[in-house]
């Protein structure tokens, strides 16, 4: 039986802790968070490895250790990738002395992640957060280094985790690793009788090249009538990209760029939103979907994980710009076809994404993991120590 999880995930504490909200954070920061609190209800010791914001090292929130690394300023260029960086990252991991670690997105980190746990004999899940983590080229790593540490953690892990059928061919494919499909977690808000509508169309994401925000702005051009809201701030070293991006938006009479949001508020703008639209070219299973359907909005999107909104009827998946907005208009003329598919994405995201749920799915797959692998009874031999 597993007794303890560390969840490492440097840009979590923004979410775990909302004072910190206004800080840069990620679909997985959200994702792990989540997870975390489902760990703990299921009665299992849970910890985070995260960065440091300058709070205590080891606190405590909502029945979560905390344990920090590094400031992401601190340090000499270059240099500083070895200390203070991997080597915070080496002592945070030893001070959780978790069964379990769980780490998300491609990167360096998954190369630290799974060196620490063959050396100290844990069990390692790598959690695929996007298609680009499943190709030989790995677009959104960087460096050559950190592909490097990628690609040697990917086969330390004891548990690879896809998000679809489709992550689960292109991992086998392209590194011949096999992994299990587990589903991504959401909340399900409770829904207001009465309903508060501010904007028409909502689109949630960091903005940075590859989510294609300016598509929003040609769309609120193109569909004057509507009001349309961007939610969603910088990525850490794209800021000019964010800057270009609000000054385009400034003179667009029906679009709101909000900025950045805390996450224990971003539900309220899908809330207060009729449609949800998604302009991204490359994703995994995004966060802001599920929240969408999640608040019972139809998803208009280019990108269609696994084939579920035409399988489930939960939104449309336009081929371009123009037939995004005639899908817009479409849902946003007929009240009736809007309500019917709210009703079902509500209904699809309470069977099959609720966090307890996908954090059971998990310990099944723990469990299956074959006796052939090195790692794959520590849980139970540290269980019964």
């Amino acid at each position: 039986m597993l007794k303890s999880i560390c969840f490492v995930g440097l840009d979590n504490y923004p979410v775990l802790n909302p004072d910190y909200g206004d800080r840069y954070f990620g679909g997985e920061s959200v994702q792990q968070t989540l997870l975390a609190g489902a760990f703990r209800d299921l009665g299992i010791e849970v910890s985070m490895v995260v960065l440091d914001y300058g709070q205590p090292d080891g606190e405590f929130i909502n029945g979560i250790r905390v344990w920090k690394t590094y400031r992401e300023t601190e340090g000499v260029p270059i240099l500083r990738f070895i200390h203070p960086r991997a080597t915070s990252i080496f002592s945070a991991l030893g001070r959780a002395e978790a069964d379990v670690y769980f780490q998300s997105c491609s990167g360096a980190m998954t190369g630290f992640v799974g060196g620490y746990c063959k050396a100290n004999r844990r069990t390692f899940i790598y959690r695929v957060a996007s298609d680009g983590d499943c190709v030989p080229d790995l677009p959104l790593i960087k460096y050559n280094r950190d592909r490097f540490l990628y690609r040697y953690g990917l086969t330390r892990a004891d548990l690879v985790a896809a998000q679809s059928s489709h992550q689960v061919a292109l991992l086998k494919r392209n590194f011949g690793r096999a992994s299990a499909l587990v589903n991504m977690a959401v909340t399900i808000p409770q829904i207001p009788t009465e309903r508060q509508i501010d904007f028409d169309v909502v689109w949630v994401n960091n903005l940075r090249p590859l989510k294609r925000p300016r598509h929003v702005l040609r769309l609120a051009e193109c569909l004057p009538q509507y009001r349309f809201a961007i939610v969603g701030g910088a990525v850490p070293g794209s800021e000019a990209f964010y800057e270009s991006i609000a000054r385009q938006a400034e003179p667009i009479g029906n679009l709101e760029l909000l900025g950045p949001i805390p996450f224990r508020n971003v539900s309220d703008y899908f809330l207060r939103s009729r449609v949800f639209i998604n302009t991204s070219e490359i994703e995994g299973f995004p966060n802001s979907m599920l929240q969408a359907w999640a608040a019972g909005l139809p998803v208009v999107s280019y990108f269609d994980p696994d084939g579920v909104i035409k399988r489930h009827g939960l939104g449309q998946t336009p081929r371009d710009l123009g037939e995004m907005a005639e899908a817009i208009k479409g849902y946003l003329q007929n009240e009736e076809y809007r309500r019917e598919t709210g009703e079902r994405t509500r209904a699809y995201v309470s069977e099959n994404h609720a966090p307890r749920a996908v954090a059971e799915r998990y310990l099944e797959a723990l469990a299956g993991i074959s006796t052939s692998m090195p790692h794959s009874l520590r849980i139970r031999e540290r269980s019964r120590a």
